[in-house]
């Protein structure tokens, strides 16, 4: 691989990384968004993103990008910043603002800079390629880069509306952000009248997304009775009777409790334990999973995934099968 074919690869590699992130971090605003206009312009450039992952990665491997030692390194490491950027910012997403108006408002401010930050990628690109006469690159950046000017500018008309109900809520005292029809509430209710194990199979697909299950714990514990929390008689419990049950508590039952709590009682001792054991899960829907299910992934030997594994297991349910399996790859590594 030449130097100027080198080049190209490095900065394809920097905006393949760029569009993961921005799949994961979409994914995160769509689940605390409510219905309307600025969520369809989120989903709508959600599936522009995946296709332009999928474009810049099938232009590096005609590059040759993947057969090349330094073209596959440079890739992978910038794949690898992207996602831990976008999956440390999930979390954020979710719990930022006085309130939800707010906190989309400011979700929209950031996707203003990310939009900015694409076209400038794709800017640098296009006049890159062209320097070294690669003319399908060129035209690629080029057709990428329009669709990020009209999300930039679509993302721009949204947020006079955007800011007027943050005026509504925090100053006038009407808000308007209903988290029912937020886009992890929808997916709760896609398949609503279907089977309900057909119900259950999507909502745990749809958890693997980040974000989506500490979304739709907040929306569930937003609207849910005693019955429905995974401690059982909740209500009757004193603190510490409840603080000792919290560990073996999934994220999504984490977040239920934390919006019931905060809606009814609102015990510190609670919502401070609750906040210390929510955290991501070692990867999406881990939750979601058994204890085989989790042991089969871990014999992928992804030394990463394992490290991660044993630190959040030990934090909460503390299954000692996880632990051995994770901790027999943590020695083989």
């Amino acid at each position: 691989m030449d130097a100027s074919t080198q080049k190209v690869v490095q900065y394809l590699g920097e905006a393949h990384a760029s569009e993961q992130a921005l799949v994961r971090v979409l994914q995160s605003q769509i689940a605390m968004t409510p219905r309307g206009s600025y969520r369809s312009a989120l989903e709508t450039h959600l599936e522009e993103t995946r296709h332009h992952a999928e474009r810049v990665q099938r232009r590096l491997g005609e590059l040759g990008a993947g057969g090349n030692p330094l073209g596959a390194a440079l890739t992978l490491a910038e794949s690898l910043l992207g996602q831990a950027l976008a999956l440390g910012k999930t979390p954020l997403d979710l719990l930022r603002g006085s309130g939800g108006e707010e906190k989309v408002l400011k979700n929209a401010k950031d996707a203003c800079a990310t939009e900015a930050l694409e076209i400038a990628t794709y800017t640098a690109i296009e006049r890159l390629a062209g320097a070294v006469d690669d003319d399908k690159t060129a035209r690629l950046a080029a057709s990428i880069r329009a669709d990020e000017e009209r999300m930039l500018a679509r993302i721009l008309r949204e947020i006079p509306k955007l800011t007027g109900a943050v005026v509504g809520a925090d100053i006038d005292g009407d808000g308007t952000y209903d988290v029912t029809t937020t886009g992890a509430a929808d997916a709760v209710r896609e398949v609503s009248g279907a089977a309900k194990d057909t119900a259950k199979r999507t909502a745990r697909q749809a958890r693997k997304a980040p974000g989506v299950a500490r979304a739709e714990g907040e929306v569930k514990g937003a609207l849910a009775s005693e019955d429905d929390l995974a401690i059982s008689g909740y209500d009757g419990l004193t603190v510490a009777e409840i603080v000792g049950r919290l560990d073996a508590l999934s994220q999504i039952d984490l977040s239920k409790i934390d919006a019931y709590e905060r809606k009814n009682q609102n015990r510190t001792g609670i919502t401070e334990r609750v906040a210390k054991l929510r955290a991501d899960e070692p990867w999406p829907g881990y939750d979601e999973l058994t204890a085989a299910e989790i042991k089969a992934v871990l014999d992928e030997g992804d030394e990463e995934r394992v490290q991660r594994t044993r630190v959040y297991e030990r934090e909460h349910k503390n299954r000692s099968g996880v632990l051995r399996a994770a901790n027999r790859q943590h020695s083989q590594v």
